[in-house]
């Protein structure tokens, strides 16, 4: 399961490091704080629009519907108030890469830019189902794409590796460690890919909505379309037919055919009350042929039914049964919406190997719920430190048990957590708040990074049977380490250097020592096209 992230706090980093960027930028004069609110509303158009427009449009984008970081407008900033946003400006946010500018930054310039991201933005912030088939485009030549790879790697073991440095991907043969080729992306990718059942085609969506579809035949991006304004991630349905693209701007779900790109229904994310959300993540459940999404707003979550069969288990669910009395068939409503209350907002979530159970985190952190997707409701809590990174989780089987384990955002533990009995069975400490863990099922080591703490360059090897750090790898000091990935058979785990000046570092699994290394610009994540295709327990869904 991939993220957030959010993710969704499968994107944590991306999501908050690049709420401001400033350069140094000088006084616009010391003024008095009680000033005529005349004189403020031409600060806010002039002052702060000049600022944000020098500092902020590269990653929140021109019209601050956002790009890389977030949309900076009203809509998206109402659970932060504006007190908060100035505070963020000031000192920063802690355990993210967002800055404090109050050495830089006047008071007066931080309020013009605070004041300013609250002003409502010219033009319309909608983004309809026309406005989305016009940006729709067909790359290459229809028709000619061929069936036969043009290349002699095998398809199971390719790798797809991000590369944020420079907005590009790399194909990597997983059997000879070799790239196959070097493919430009929109900017700034976000969240996992996700691969055709078959893994020929690979889906990618941009923090700024846009979707591409890549075909590991012909190593060539085949369409792109732009689902929403500001995405989080987006999942393909098991049988291969539909993409489902999380928005925060606008607050909907967007679905789209999975053959062509174009899209096919645009879901507004509203509640009974008639209140909007913003959509952190989306996930398919293959054995309810659904979708779930984690809303952002209100404590929800919904589940989105594409099946065509009132057999599915969607259809038979709590939700769908319809009373013996009443004698009328199911009627069978492609994305209906199944939406469950939830006692918290759920910022990030982990699937139990058989899609039965959610356990999601909030941002409040503290604790984690554990909810039925087939009761509908809420059946444990579990009592965890700091806010973990459940996106994240892995399982695996240790004495006839499923478990589980998440790093955390906030505190230096690893979260060993037992399924269906829900008891927290160790924490694990590390040196500060880690990302990433990953593992595989041939393997007995699970890989946990410390990606925010001061030993960002270490990686913790951990005894899955025993539940201890049996090694500790610094795979190059100083340089941050994290996002582990498997081979299809286990034997080998590429771990990301997440530098611009950075690689991939491969590494013999079983033995623990350093194979090769690809350089590559600040690899950010890298997809296995078994491991993805066959919901490994070691790696994200």
């Amino acid at each position: 399961m991939q993220f957030l992230k959010g993710f969704l706090w499968i994107g944590l980093v991306i999501h908050f490091c690049v709420f401001m960027t400033f350069a140094s930028f000088g006084s616009q004069g010391k003024k008095n704080a009680k000033e005529d609110p005349k004189t403020v509303e031409v600060r806010d158009h002039k002052g702060g629009q000049q600022l944000y427009g020098k500092h902020c449009a590269t990653c929140h984008g021109e019209d601050r519907f956002g790009r890389m970081g977030p949309a900076l407008i009203p809509e998206t900033l109402r659970r932060v108030k504006p007190a908060e946003a100035k505070d963020l400006i000031t000192n920063g946010r802690p355990l993210t890469q967002m800055p404090g500018f109050k050495a830089t930054l006047s008071i007066e310039d931080i309020a013009a830019l605070s004041d300013y991201i609250y002003s409502p933005v010219s033009g319309n912030p909608d983004w309809t189902l026309k406005d989305i088939e016009q940006s729709h485009k067909v790359l290459g030549q229809p028709g000619k794409q061929g069936d036969k790879p043009q290349h002699t790697a095998a398809l199971p073991n390719m790798f797809v590796v991000v590369e944020a440095g420079d907005h590009h991907v790399t194909i990597l043969d997983g059997d000879r460690m070799h790239p196959l080729a070097r493919i430009k992306t929109p900017f700034a990718l976000h969240g996992g890919p996700k691969f055709s059942q078959d893994g020929r085609f690979v889906f990618m969506v941009s923090r700024d909505g846009w979707v591409s579809r890549l075909d590991m035949f012909q190593l060539k991006m085949t369409a792109e379309i732009r689902a929403g304004l500001n995405s989080r991630n987006l999942a393909l349905s098991a049988d291969g037919r539909f993409v489902m693209v999380a928005n925060y701007l606008p607050a909907t779900l967007t679905v789209l055919d999975a053959e062509t790109l174009r899209p096919i229904k645009v879901i507004e994310v509203k509640n009974a009350k008639g209140v909007n959300s913003r959509v952190s993540a989306v996930y398919t459940v293959p054995n309810r042929s659904s979708f779930v999404a984690a809303l952002k707003d209100f404590p929800e979550i919904w589940e989105v039914s594409y099946s065509d069969s009132p057999d599915s288990s969607f259809y038979k669910g709590v939700v769908h049964d319809y009373s013996k009395e009443s004698g009328e068939p199911i009627k069978v409503d492609r994305f209906a919406i199944r939406a469950m209350d939830l006692p918290m907002i759920l910022d990030d979530f982990f699937f139990d190997p058989d899609f039965y159970n959610i356990i999601g985190a909030s941002r409040d952190g503290g604790k984690a719920g554990v909810f039925s997707l087939i009761a509908g409701r809420s059946i444990a809590t579990i009592d965890v430190p700091g806010l973990p990174h459940l996106g994240s989780g892995i399982s695996w089987e240790r004495d006839g048990k499923v478990l589980m384990a998440s790093p955390n955002l906030s505190e230096g533990v690893i979260s060993i957590i037992e399924l269906g009995t829900w008891k927290v069975l160790k924490r694990i400490e590390t040196a500060g708040p880690g990302f990433f863990i990953r593992s595989h099922e041939n393997s007995k080591y699970a890989w946990a990074d410390a990606f925010m703490s001061k030993k960002k360059d270490t990686i913790y090897i951990i005894d899955k049977q025993k539940l201890e750090v049996v090694k500790e790898l610094t795979p190059i000091p100083g340089k941050t380490a994290a996002h582990i990935e498997f081979t299809k058979d286990g034997r080998f785990a590429l771990l990301s250097i997440w530098e611009d000046d950075g690689m991939l570092i491969v590494y013999d699994a079983e033995k623990l020592t350093e194979v090769k290394r690809l350089p590559m610009k600040k690899p950010v994540g890298k997809y296995n096209v078994f491991n993805k295709t066959h919901y490994s327990s070691g790696t994200s869904r």
